[in-house]
């Protein structure tokens, strides 16, 4: 607790004040920082005890400022299991939020489509997870001092923003899936082998990140949804060589729906 009470304290004194809602871009989706009143933003490696970002086409920064009238908290850019931190690591902004008093959180991320109904720049709502990281961010000693160490997922992902995401895409004419997340570590990609067997246990989607925010967010009883954009799509039968540029062009094309939905959403709670 030391350190998420010098973290905070810090970040008060540099003006982030009472954030009622906190957001966590993933890769390729920065531009949503354009669209805030942005009254202060520290990057990471000024922020005591806070991870530095290493992607990169991760920013790193932590943002505050104003949209529709709340007060939001952004990180422009997040941590990866696959980066070399732990899971405690990855998910320290996410209980720094909730020291601060944030009372929603958003997140989004760029994955990989397995369901081949999905086409690339679509969007999905995460309605669950499957956690393959082999580790848990709940896994250390002392974490009963930071919430119940058993936390109950049989809902991760908050039903009622939910329901307000899909009645928001509806009314915009936004195709929005909803669908089952699975968390790798990475950083490389999966075989073909490794598709089909995510698309047996039932993943609609793959990613190198979220869930151990999601978990995190639960643990303290953090209202959280997420949101993916589908960059590329993983057909085992017809798989092609990654194209990291492609990727982040999909999550590119596919940032001003999410930003139109996670806009509208903050305005609504």
């Amino acid at each position: 607790m030391r350190f998420i009470n010098e973290t905070s304290v810090y970040l008060k004194e540099k003006g982030f004040e009472a954030p009622e809602i906190g957001i966590i871009l993933g890769s390729g989706l920065s531009d949503f920082v354009n669209h805030i009143n942005i009254i202060q933003e520290v990057s990471y490696n000024h922020i005591p005890h806070f991870p530095t970002a290493t992607v990169e086409f991760h920013k790193g920064k932590l943002i505050y400022g104003e949209l529709s009238g709340k007060k939001i908290m952004v990180m422009q850019g997040r941590f990866h299991f696959y980066e070399g931190y732990t899971l405690r690591d990855v998910t320290y902004p996410v209980r720094i939020m909730k020291n601060l008093g944030v009372k929603h959180l958003l997140v989004s991320n760029a994955a990989g489509g397995l369901n081949l109904n999905y086409k690339t720049s679509d969007l999905m709502l995460l309605e669950d997870h499957i956690n393959l990281l082999g580790d848990s961010p709940l896994a250390f000693k002392g974490v009963a001092k930071h919430g119940e160490r058993f936390v109950d997922m049989s809902n991760p992902y908050d039903t009622g923003m939910r329901k307000k995401l899909m009645k928001i895409a509806k009314e915009e004419n936004i195709k929005l899936h909803q669908g089952v997340y699975a968390a790798v570590k990475g950083p490389q990609l999966e075989t073909r082998a490794e598709y089909r067997y995510l698309k047996l246990i039932g993943a609609d989607a793959v990613g190198m990140s979220t869930v151990p925010e999601i978990i995190v967010a639960n643990h303290l009883k953090l209202p959280v949804i997420a949101l993916s954009v589908i960059t590329d799509l993983c057909d085992p039968d017809h798989l092609k060589p990654v194209n990291i540029k492609s990727i982040m062009q999909a999550a590119k094309q596919a940032e001003p729906q999410m930003i139109t939905l996670f806009c509208k959403l903050i305005a609504s709670l």
